[in-house]
């Protein structure tokens, strides 16, 4: 599983890379730091990821806009929130938005690395 990491904390994206790790045939494809990276990585590359795992709040952007660059992708394609502000309306904006899911950074690790590992599986068998 291909996973494009939109992440503007390099902490942050080198926990998530470990906590991937975990995560059989899950590897980090990309990072972006800004939501104009992101876009600009997701039009370059449209086949090139399975999932995107986005933050809300960058630098520069914010992962709304990041999300909203994932609405056209695959059916097996999955854009993904990790943020530490999931509380309502945040998580209706990013649904909206076409986030398929939504995980605290802080409380929800262990259910993103099942959701991955799930979707890992998936992966594989198309």
């Amino acid at each position: 599983m291909k996973v494009f990491l939109v992440e503007d904390n390099i902490v942050i994206q080198e926990q998530v890379r470990q906590t991937l790790e975990a995560v059989p045939g899950a590897q980090v494809v990309q990072v972006a730091a800004s939501a104009q990276q992101a876009g600009d990585w997701l039009a370059a590359h449209p086949d090139d990821w399975d999932l995107a795992l986005v933050d809300l709040f960058l630098a520069k952007g914010h992962g709304f806009e990041v999300l909203r660059h994932c609405r056209d992708r695959k059916p097996h394609q999955r854009a993904v929130v990790l943020s530490n502000y999931t509380r309502d309306p945040v998580r209706a904006h990013a649904a909206q938005a076409g986030a398929d899911a939504v995980f605290d950074k802080t409380f929800d690790m262990e259910a993103l690395v099942a959701y991955c590992q799930e979707l890992s599986r998936d992966v594989a068998t198309h």
